[in-house]
């Protein structure tokens, strides 16, 4: 194996370290990986922007999940009483927003991924915080090429 497939090797398993270390750690309690994901999305664009709505599309892109995965975990959150749907103008645009009335679980799970993310500051310190950051940003925004 020459350097750089050891190089290729070695970032997929770090990646899979990591992501796994976000999955495996229960922090998602009632909710599923995928469900715990999008009520991030959903309830940051309505903390941050003022009680703004989340289209589906914009799941899709964020999350990168299959159209009929982000319908199933939206359904699922509804079903559970944490989100409601609301249509847009055009009636074919759906959005979503939090229940305000049924937030306190998610934020009890939420408040736990924080604290794991503190942990994990505290392990790597700050500025390898924000290379980190970053580096996930750039990767999320040129995609996942093909080969």
């Amino acid at each position: 194996m020459d350097r750089q497939d050891e190089l290729d090797e070695e970032l997929i398993i770090a990646w899979v370290k990591a992501t796994s270390v976000l999955k495996n750690t229960r922090l998602t309690r009632g909710m599923n990986y995928n469900e715990a994901i999008v009520m991030l999305i959903v309830y940051r664009n309505f903390r941050e922007d003022n009680g703004r709505l989340t289209s589906f599309k914009e799941i899709v892109q964020t999350t990168r999940m299959l159209k009929s995965l982000v319908n199933r975990t939206i359904c699922s959150l509804v079903g559970k009483g944490l989100l409601e749907r609301c249509e847009g103008k055009d009636k074919r645009t759906i959005f979503v927003r939090p229940v305000q009335e049924n937030l306190d679980g998610f934020l009890k799970v939420h408040e736990q991924s924080l604290g794991l993310a503190r942990s994990i500051i505290d392990l790597i310190g700050d500025e390898d915080a924000r290379s980190f950051v970053r580096i996930a940003e750039r990767i999320a925004a040129l995609g996942l090429p093909e080969r």
